[in-house]
């Protein structure tokens, strides 16, 4: 009798492991941690027990010397941390000067490049690489009127390159935009690479409409609808906690550690 519940065990605990594997990840834009530097980031992830990071080039430069990014790589490593994506980056016309963001990429072990082109133009080198060195490029949105603010936008260029090509969805701008975050997720298939876990609010002061940062689930982002969605197709990539604010950002512990619960309560 043991030995039978030995091998039920081996039979259903792998399987049991893997499920506990699906569904998304919490992780962290360092954005919001932009008053510190790439150490003191490094402390805060994990004593906020967040294993995926985001990072901004002030943090982790990707023109920086081979040196410095081995010691920064060597550094996540020891703490468990897993630097899976960086930027906004910014990218050129020029080949080879949009090749320095995949070797970076390559020598640190990043899936993920996030870009927001100003010129159509680049599309095509960038294209290239990605098909030179099998690593993801994810669209960043900003709010109205900015490149990628329309998802339509994102939507002809999808359309046209390669499905490595796909979207960090930043759920804030998108709701700022006027879009519901759902809707658009959604609307982007199996492209959504990436996804930045914000939330804004409208506030009108006379004729003047601003959008402005809160707690994730406090603002107008249609997170109830997301979440389902992301259920709906078993969507297993990171959403990075990120805001604008500056409040929040001059210490954002509080602010980390809500957001942290607002994902446990509502991913899972």
């Amino acid at each position: 009798m043991p030995r039978f519940f030995l091998l039920l065990a081996a039979l259903i605990l792998p399987s049991l492991s893997v499920a506990a594997e699906t569904g998304p990840k919490l992780g962290l834009q360092t954005w919001t941690c932009r008053n510190m530097t790439f150490e003191q980031v490094v402390d805060f992830a994990v004593a906020h027990q967040i294993t995926y990071l985001e990072f901004i080039p002030a943090q982790i430069n990707p023109f920086a010397p081979r040196e410095e990014s081995l010691r920064k790589k060597a550094l996540l490593e020891s703490k468990g941390l897993v630097a899976y994506s960086f930027g906004g980056n910014p990218t050129t016309l020029t080949q080879e000067e949009n090749r320095r963001l995949f070797e970076f990429a390559k020598l640190m072990g990043i899936s993920v490049i996030m870009i927001e082109p100003k010129d159509p133009a680049q599309w095509d080198n960038l294209e290239a690489l990605v098909k030179e060195y099998d690593i993801k490029l994810a669209i960043h949105n900003h709010g109205h009127g900015t490149t990628y603010g329309d998802p339509a936008t994102v939507q002809r260029v999808l359309a046209e390159r390669d499905i490595r090509i796909g979207v960090c969805l930043d759920v804030g701008w998108v709701t700022a935009a006027g879009f519901d975050a759902a809707e658009v997720f959604r609307s982007y298939g199996n492209r959504v690479y990436d996804m930045h876990l914000k939330d804004k609010k409208p506030e009108r002061t006379g004729d003047k409409l601003t959008w402005v940062d809160t707690e994730i689930g406090q603002g107008a982002a249609n997170y109830e609808g997301l979440f389902q969605e992301i259920k709906n197709t078993g969507w297993s990539g990171v959403m990075a906690i990120e805001t604008d604010s500056k409040v929040f950002a001059a210490d954002p512990h509080l602010f980390v550690t809500s957001a942290s619960a607002f994902f446990e309560k509502h991913a899972k």
